[in-house]
């Protein structure tokens, strides 16, 4: 029997009933969710842990908020920061804790923030706003909007996704002064609008999931020496022709294991699991099915990849689904979990206990 034991952390929109991140205990084997309790916080629309797995970092209204995580997988508050523009709505953070960044989708900034000795958060190290248009100014996403900010695998480098001027911005990372630079910039086809971006484990394939043109540009990656590589090697849709025009790509998610990549779709209301080929990161479609709700805004795969949940921001519910990878589907394996507009979800992994 695996011992090791799962906490979910599940942010939420707090206009209504919600007042924060609610904290599950997770049975990995079973695919079950259990609520423990909630920590208030204002809005926390994105979450991460660090990689020592002893904070978690959020969003908040008033900017960016900092928890320890006790050893049960509760949450004891530490901080919160100004991030210098506009509420933020992703965080990553480096494997060594000393920067927290965030990219803000109202005003299109990236924001770097120190981390300190104890894993509160410092001051702004550096800040920069997307400039430009992407499209017509009559439509909806033509100024800056950082969708997703990720560090690649080597963390050399800062992605910036901005869905506004359909482009990826590539930063290095000045680790000793607290700076970015741009270094370079994938441009993505127009009205593409990016959205998310995930690398595959080893660090060799980089994914970049397009809202309203609703597929995935897949790149080869490599941190070279002179700066980062990112070569364009496929584009496959996330759905069929005609159900492009009442459907915007919503999330994508990698394995642990780095076999396949899910892929949710709001409008149609949908996942599509895509196998990745080992030797080239080509993806290939698997299967696809309704998740039964509407707006699944984010989905979380389990460390075992045997289930996979969908948190579906308008009906105010997760469901959980099965996956069965031979016969190349998946079902609904139990009752959805009632929870007031669900955003973001981070299934972590305690460190384990001995018994007294």
């Amino acid at each position: 029997m695996n011992e090791d034991r799962y906490v979910a952390y599940v942010g939420t929109y707090t206009h209504g009933s919600s007042v924060g991140i609610h904290v599950y205990d997770v049975n990995v084997e079973d695919g079950s969710m259990e609520e423990r309790t909630v920590v208030p916080i204002s809005n926390p629309s994105h979450l991460t842990v660090s990689a020592n797995g002893k904070f978690l970092y959020s969003i908040a209204d008033e900017g960016v908020a900092a928890f320890k995580i006790l050893p049960n997988g509760d949450l004891e508050f530490m901080n919160e920061k100004w991030i210098g523009g506009m509420r933020g709505c992703f965080v990553d953070v480096d494997k060594q804790n000393r920067y927290l960044f965030v990219g803000g989708y109202h005003d299109g900034r990236v924001s770097m923030m120190r981390l300190n000795e104890d894993g509160s958060i410092g001051e702004i190290a550096d800040g920069i706003f997307h400039t430009g248009m992407g499209r017509s100014i009559a439509e909806r996403n033509y100024r800056p909007h950082v969708n997703c900010v990720k560090l690649t695998p080597w963390e050399k480098y800062l992605c910036a996704v901005d869905g506004g001027l359909d482009q990826v911005k590539i930063y290095h990372i000045d680790y000793e002064r607290g700076k970015l630079r741009i270094a370079d910039i994938l441009r993505g086809h127009m009205k593409s609008s990016p959205r998310m971006l995930r690398f595959t484990p080893d660090g060799s394939y980089a994914y970049v999931l397009c809202e309203e043109s609703n597929d995935i540009d897949v790149y080869r990656y490599e941190c070279a020496p002179q700066g980062p590589v990112f070569e364009k090697i496929q584009n496959i849709p996330t759905v069929i022709e005609e159900e492009k025009w009442n459907c915007g790509a919503s999330d994508i998610e990698v394995t642990v294991d780095g076999k396949y990549l899910f892929c949710s779709n709001a409008g149609i209301n949908s996942v599509v699991i895509y196998s990745i080929d080992q030797e080239t990161g080509f993806l290939s479609k698997m299967c696809a099915a309704a998740i039964s709700g509407d707006y699944p805004k984010t989905i979380a795969i389990f460390p075992d990849g045997k289930h996979f949940v969908s948190l579906n921001h308008d009906t105010n519910e997760i469901t959980t689904f099965k996956v069965d990878y031979e016969k190349k589907y998946f079902l609904m394996d139990r009752k959805p979990i009632a929870i007031d507009q669900p955003n973001c979800i981070r299934i972590h992994k305690l460190a384990n206990q001995r018994p007294a």
